[in-house]
């Protein structure tokens, strides 16, 4: 009978193409914009790290008071310099680690090339296994590196490239700012989108790939400035990078890993005890004001999804609902032209659930026409939405199969759910009154 169903269904649509194309191009370009601003919202809003985004936290300390705090009541979105290695110190999360971004000079060992000015991060030993950072060769420096400022690095495969070929370069030596630096390990294709571990410098997306990991005291030391976002309340009393350390102003990016809700606790009530022995020591003038929020909560509250992809989604449903309600009233048209048909095949016996599959079906191959067309637009549109976009989020959109077989389904689910209404008043034609009148 579903061949027969869809026999018919092709006989009723070759005679009248006209309408038939009209309801195809509705179904193929409402689906198409639907798909390709979900697929630009999937790549912002997904979990950067689903598998341990529960247990990374983001501790803030309140360092400023009543008067530097955000408009909600919010301590700063970073830490000072003070804070920062405090709780490096006092190591409370199974895992932590305070990081900033920098931007070196790395001079090749072939004179004859150009130095290279990269991007990279100070962070601590336990930043990698921490963020399940991928290696190629090699792995990051040990705790006792961090300790003693050892001249160590971490590169990426890109820059790997650049200076050594791709070779495995473990234990072969970096000119960085005028200092050898011996690497320990070179990191694989790994530029997390968003960039979940600085969003207070990248804003959560960068399409720049991270080339260099120095330790966090050796990057001091070395005197490798801060690259990303300083903000201050009162100018440090001291110039230069010595007195961005010795300041209030908050650069750095801190990160911990909390495996159970009693370590969750146990930090929390760590953080209140440290910002009251700073407000007993009088260094704070105000009660404690801190924040501890997990990764995905994080990220909401700095806003790392724009606002333009959840505007762009919402009006592109807002286009599909409109094609779909246009689609209906066709439909429903097209099925009551057809009146006199029905009645006869209900008076030869047809049951109603009969014509329930026939339009059905019918609805079905529109859908599936209007499906193929947006699968085509689709295409055209994710390729092209860097026009409408930034291109650090355009970019992070993508086509796969999941999206496609979506697409497809999602137009032919939508056109037969437009076709039930249509349907049900088809099935409801009077046999009696289509023969007297016919």
């Amino acid at each position: 009978m579903f061949a027969y169903y869809l026999d018919l269904a092709l006989r009723s649509l070759k005679r009248s193409p006209g309408l038939t194309a009209l309801m195809v191009l509705a179904i193929g370009f409402g689906v198409a914009a639907s798909m390709t601003s979900w697929s630009v919202f999937r790549a912002v809003s997904g979990d950067p790290i689903p598998w341990k985004s529960a247990s990374l936290f983001v501790p803030q300390i309140d360092n400023w008071g009543p008067n530097g705090r955000n408009p909600d009541g919010d301590p700063p979105n970073a830490m000072d310099y003070a804070d920062a290695t405090a709780l490096m110190r006092d190591h409370r999360a199974k895992l932590q680690s305070a990081m900033y971004q920098i931007s070196p000079s790395v001079v090749p060992a072939d004179a004859a090339k150009h130095p290279i000015n990269v991007s990279g991060e100070a962070v601590y030993s336990e930043f990698f296994p921490m963020l399940d950072v991928p290696f190629q060769y090699g792995s990051g420096w040990s705790a006792s590196d961090d300790e003693n400022r050892a001249q160590v690095v971490v590169i990426s495969d890109k820059l790997n490239q650049k200076l050594f070929g791709g070779a495995n370069s473990v234990g072969r030596n970096a000119s960085i700012e005028g200092r050898q630096y011996r690497v320990v390990g070179v990191l694989k294709d790994w530029n997390p989108q968003p960039r979940f571990y600085d969003v207070v410098n990248s804003g959560g997306f960068d399409s720049g790939v991270k080339d260099v990991f120095l330790p966090f005291l050796t990057a001091i030391q070395a005197n490798l400035q801060n690259d990303g976002n300083t903000n201050c309340n009162a100018v440090p009393k001291e110039p230069g990078f010595v007195g961005l350390q010795h300041s209030e102003c908050v650069w750095i990016a801190y990160m911990a890993e909390l495996d159970s809700a009693s370590a969750v606790t146990a930090y929390r009530d760590y953080l209140q005890g440290y910002a009251r022995a700073q407000q007993q020591a009088g260094r704070f003038g105000w009660a404690p004001n801190n924040r501890l929020r997990d990764l995905r909560a994080w990220l909401d509250n700095q806003h790392v999804v724009p606002s333009d992809t959840k505007v762009s989604l919402l009006v592109a449903l807002g286009l599909l609902l409109v094609c779909l309600v246009n689609t209906i009233g066709l439909l429903l048209a097209k099925f009551l032209r057809r009146s006199s048909e029905i009645g006869v095949r209900r008076a030869l016996g047809a049951p109603r659930k009969a014509i329930y599959l026939q339009f059905l079906t019918e609805a079905g191959m529109v859908g599936a026409a209007g499906g193929v067309l947006g699968l085509l637009l689709t295409c055209a549109g994710v390729a092209s939405v860097g026009w409408v976009m930034p291109k650090d989020i355009a970019d992070l959109a993508r086509l796969d199969v999941s999206l496609l077989v979506l697409t497809l389904l999602v137009a032919v689910v939508a056109t037969m759910l437009a076709g039930l209404y249509p349907t049900y008043r088809a099935s409801r034609v009077q046999p009696a009154w289509q023969l007297k009148s016919n």
